[in-house]
């Protein structure tokens, strides 16, 4: 698997772009090597020499190009739409500037011991391999646990298919109950009958999101706040690492349930529209002197009334600049001229 090490600690990523999008599983690695060339260099989208590309990579469907000229990078992330035509079916594909994508990667950790006693887990893990290619799974371990990795997507997808797969077992257990055991907690049992409404009404609308995401929505923007507010909904917010759930509630107790899926709906499509244009810089902070960090810091702090549209987040290793590939291009540059640094 190709590394971008030796992108990242040369001048050679302002002449580099990230290409994702591409199909997984209908080529050979080889061939959609030749493929990403291919397409690169044809002056017709916008390209040029091609110095070296970069794939497979650790995450699936992504690609790292190098051009021999910084402007055939820039001219190339400027035609905006970009397909592989020599594929049966032609594939688009989403081209930015070498900065990490919000979405790119996401690592996880899950604990399937509590599918143990109804399903085999070595037979689950194999069924979301299949269901979701996308995906890199680590093996499993013996206490249940398995870590994941692959784009945000992907694992929110594997999220929904794991819920439909508790709720089927769950509905098989209900339906295995005896008649006579049914017959006595209906005459027996002291408890109020269960509510006609259905059950997502009750718990709230959910809603799984990346941290990077959710903050950017919810603090650049007044379009959360906004929405909560037109649709008389609550939010429940839980952050868990690089993912957020949101559970929203109708704040007039139920008396128009519908709102929340609408709701629910409106902050999806949003986000899901951040996913492509988002990116991320980070300013590692670990390991440089007090002094050199606490330029850095100042230099961010002062960018950040200027740049109202990108999202500056301070942790004690690092600091991560979110924003358009442009946004966030332009305040990394400007940072480094104030501390007297070239843009690496």
């Amino acid at each position: 698997m190709a590394s971008v090490l030796k992108v990242k600690e040369s001048k050679a990523s302002e002449r580099t772009i990230v290409v994702a999008g591409l199909p997984v599983g209908s080529v050979t690695d080889q061939s959609l090597t030749v493929l990403v060339k291919s397409h690169f260099q044809d002056i017709e989208n916008g390209g040029g020499v091609v110095e070296d590309v970069i794939y497979p990579t650790r995450t699936k469907g992504v690609a790292y190009v190098t051009f021999k000229e910084k402007k055939v990078a820039e001219n190339v992330i400027r035609k905006k739409k970009h397909y592989l035509a020599e594929m049966v079916r032609p594939a688009q594909l989403t081209i930015s500037h070498f900065s990490e994508k919000v979405f790119s990667s996401v690592n996880a950790v899950l604990d399937l011991s509590v599918f143990r006693s109804q399903i085999g887990l070595r037979s689950l893990v194999m069924d979301l391999k299949r269901e979701i290619p996308a995906l890199c799974f680590s093996p499993l371990e013996a206490n249940g646990r398995i870590s994941i990795q692959g784009s945000f997507l992907a694992i929110k997808k594997l999220k929904e298919s794991l819920l439909l797969k508790a709720s089927s077992l769950l509905e098989k257990n209900r339906n295995r109950q005896s008649p006579r055991e049914s017959t006595w907690k209906s005459s027996h049992s002291l408890k109020p009958p269960r509510s006609s409404t259905p059950e997502t009404m009750r718990r709230g609308e959910r809603l799984v999101l990346d941290t990077d995401i959710f903050l950017y929505l919810k603090k650049t923007s007044g379009f959360y706040e906004s929405t909560l507010k037109k649709f008389h909904a609550l939010c429940e917010e839980t952050v868990d690492g690089e993912i957020t759930t949101l559970c929203i509630r109708n704040a007039e107790g139920g008396s128009q349930p519908n709102n929340e899926k609408q709701v629910k709906e409106l902050i999806e499509k949003y986000s899901h529209a951040l996913h492509f244009e988002l990116r991320k810089e980070t300013f590692i902070l670990e390991g440089k002197e007090n002094r050199e960090k606490r330029n850095i810091k100042l230099a961010c702090e002062q960018l950040s009334s200027r740049y109202l549209q990108v999202l500056v987040n301070f942790y004690y290793t690092h600091i991560d600049i979110i924003g358009s590939s442009s946004d966030t291009y332009l305040f990394k540059k400007e940072v480094m001229k104030l501390i007297r640094q070239k843009v690496r």
